[in-house]
C-alpha cells in the first residue's frame, strides 16, 4: 500500500493546481485500487499511467479501480504497465485554511466484481417532425451536451439513450468530463435505443470547459485551449466552446482568435430568460466573421431542473451523417423538440410553428413571420434568429 497525506493550502492551489502523486505498480498486479479523504474544499481525483491517460472522475467519485477487463466508470480498463503511476488531484477549491487529504493505493493480485446493469427496455419513439429539406438529406433532432456515470451524471450509458430515444432525439452526443471511458459503450447501447450515439467529451478546467465530439481519443485537459482545438481537428474531431456566460464555469481562457472554434453552445440550458441578450453579444466579439450555434442541455440526472432535449440542436444531415452536417455548419437551435424552429435551406429559410414571431437578421433587420409554413430569403452569411414580440430569442440558425 502506498500512502499520501497532507494538507493542501490556497498558495499551493495557485501556484500549481493540478498535483501528481506518485506510486509503484509491481509486475503480475491484477488491479489498482485508489481512495481519496479530505476534508473540506473541493478535490478532483483522476490517474496517469507510464502510457498515458487511465482515467478522470473529477469531484463525482473518492475511490476508484482499474482492472485488465473492467474499471470503475470514468476510468480505462487495460493491462496494468508496470511502473511509476500517478494519481492526479485537482485542487479546485481550497479555503483560506486548507484542506487535509490522504490518499490511499492498494495493488492487488485479484480482481473485483463486474456490478450488472442490465438494459432498460427499447423505448417509444414519438413520431418524427415533418420539417422541409432538400432531396436526400433530413432535418436530425438531438442534444450535444449530456452526462452519465462515466463523470459526475447519473444514468448508465443505455439508461441515457433510452431516455434519449423517448424524447424523439435522432442523436445524442455523450460528453463526460475530461475522459472516453464511455465511447466504448455507445455504439450498442445506441443499437438497442434506437438513436445514434456521438462519443465526445467535455474537456473540463475551472476557467471554461469545451466539448469535442468525435472519436478522437482523450484530449488533454492540461494543454492550452489552443492544443484542444488543433488536436480535435488533427483527428477528424470538432470543438465547440460550452455555455461561455454561465456562471462559475463561464469561458475566461486565453484563446488567439485564429484557434477560435466555428462551434460555440450559444444555446446552454443555463439561459433560461432568453431575452437576456448577452449570449448573442458574446458570439458576435468571438468571431465577428460568424459563429455555428450548437445548443445542449447539459443534462445530468432526471431529477434536476434540465431536460434532455430542451434546446434541440438539429443537424441538416445526409442518411446519418451528423459529424458532417456539423462540419458544413447546417445547424439550427430550437427550445425543444416541437418548438417553433427556423432552417437554412439554401438560399432561404424556413420558419415552421412560428405564426407571429419576428425573424432577425445578422444584421438588426426585422421582418413579422405570419403563417406556420413560411418561406423567406436568408442573408448569404451569420445567424439568424426568431424572436417573440417582447425579444425572448426562441430558434437561431447558422
Amino acid at each position: 500500500m502506498t500512502v499520501h497525506s497532507g494538507r493542501w493550502t490556497l498558495e499551493d492551489r495557485l501556484e500549481q493546481g493540478l498535483r501528481e502523486l506518485p506510486f509503484e505498480v509491481p509486475p503480475g498486479t491484477a488491479s489498482v485500487t485508489v481512495g481519496l479523504s479530505f476534508d473540506g474544499g473541493v478535490i478532483d481525483l483522476g490517474c496517469h499511467g507510464p502510457d498515458g491517460f487511465r482515467g478522470w472522475s473529477g469531484g463525482a467519485r473518492r475511490r476508484f479501480t482499474i482492472a485488465a477487463d473492467r474499471a470503475t466508470p470514468g476510468y480505462l480498463p487495460g493491462e496494468l504497465e508496470p511502473g511509476v503511476w500517478h494519481v492526479w488531484l485537482g485542487l479546485h477549491r481550497i479555503p483560506p485554511d486548507g484542506v487535509p487529504y490522504e490518499v490511499t493505493v492498494t495493488t492487488s493480485g485479484s480482481i473485483p466484481d463486474r456490478p450488472d446493469h442490465p438494459a432498460p427496455p427499447r423505448p417509444e419513439r414519438p413520431p418524427r417532425r415533418d420539417l422541409p429539406a432538400p432531396p436526400g438529406m433530413r432535418w436530425l433532432a438531438g442534444d450535444l451536451h449530456s452526462h452519465t456515470v462515466h463523470s459526475d451524471g447519473t444514468l448508465t450509458v443505455p439508461e441515457l439513450a433510452c431516455l434519449a430515444a423517448s424524447r424523439g432525439l435522432d442523436f445524442l452526443a455523450v460528453t463526460d468530463h475530461n475522459t472516453v471511458s464511455h465511447h466504448p459503450e455507445l455504439p450498442a447501447a445506441g443499437a438497442h435505443a434506437g438513436i445514434l450515439l456521438l462519443p465526445g467529451q467535455e474537456v473540463t478546467t475551472d476557467l471554461g470547459h469545451a466539448n469535442v465530439f468525435g472519436g478522437t481519443g482523450w484530449i488533454d485537459f492540461r494543454r492550452p485551449s489552443a492544443d484542444w482545438a488543433a488536436t480535435a481537428a488533427a483527428r477528424g474531431g470538432l470543438m465547440s466552446v460550452n455555455h461561455p456566460l454561465s456562471g462559475d464555469c463561464a469561458w475566461r481562457r486565453p484563446l488567439p482568435a485564429e484557434h477560435r472554434p466555428r462551434f460555440a453552445e450559444i444555446w446552454h440550458s443555463s439561459w433560461w430568460d432568453r431575452r437576456w441578450g448577452a449570449p448573442l453579444a458574446w458570439a458576435d466579439v468571438w468571431r465577428p466573421e460568424g459563429v455555428v450555434p450548437l445548443g445542449g442541455s447539459d443534462f445530468h440526472d432526471p431529477a434536476q431542473e434540465k431536460t434532455l432535449g430542451e434546446p434541440v440542436t438539429w443537424v441538416l444531415a445526409e442518411g446519418e451523417d451528423v459529424m458532417g452536417g456539423l462540419a458544413a455548419g447546417r445547424t439550427s437551435v430550437s427550445a425543444g423538440p416541437d418548438a417553433p424552429v427556423l432552417l437554412r435551406l439554401g438560399d432561404e429559410l424556413a420558419a415552421i410553428g412560428a405564426d407571429g414571431t419576428v425573424l432577425v437578421r445578422p444584421d438588426g433587420r426585422r421582418a413579422a413571420v405570419r403563417g406556420d409554413r413560411v418561406r423567406m430569403p436568408a442573408d448569404t452569411a451569420g445567424m439568424h434568429r426568431l424572436e417573440t414580440h417582447e425579444n425572448e430569442v426562441i430558434a437561431l440558425c447558422g
